[in-house]
């Protein structure tokens, strides 16, 4: 059980690291009330995290484990693949 607590925690906690969202918060709390600020940031991140273990959990009910892994992992990378195509033919991306 801890086992899968900590490298659930460290995995999220190292690829939220320099991304969108931190620099988003970096920025509101610069402007704003930063105790807000991380309410509001932990309560995203929190129910994002919430629908991502409901669907995980639904999906593990009806296909194999392995399939919904692999699935992320296409998905994840899809979304990369477009954020690069995007920003390659002079858009906006994602």
């Amino acid at each position: 059980m801890w086992k899968a607590f900590f490298a659930t925690f460290w995995m999220v906690f190292l690829a939220e690291l320099g991304d969108k969202t931190q620099l988003t918060v970096l920025a509101q709390s610069a402007a704003g009330s930063k105790w807000l600020v991380l309410a509001a940031a932990v309560s995203a991140l929190a129910l994002a995290s919430f629908l991502g273990v409901v669907v995980g959990g639904a999906l593990g009910k009806w296909l194999p484990p392995r399939l919904v892994r692999i699935a992320g992992g296409f998905l994840f990378l899809a979304f990369g693949a477009f954020m690069l195509w995007s920003e390659f033919r002079g858009g906006t991306g994602a």
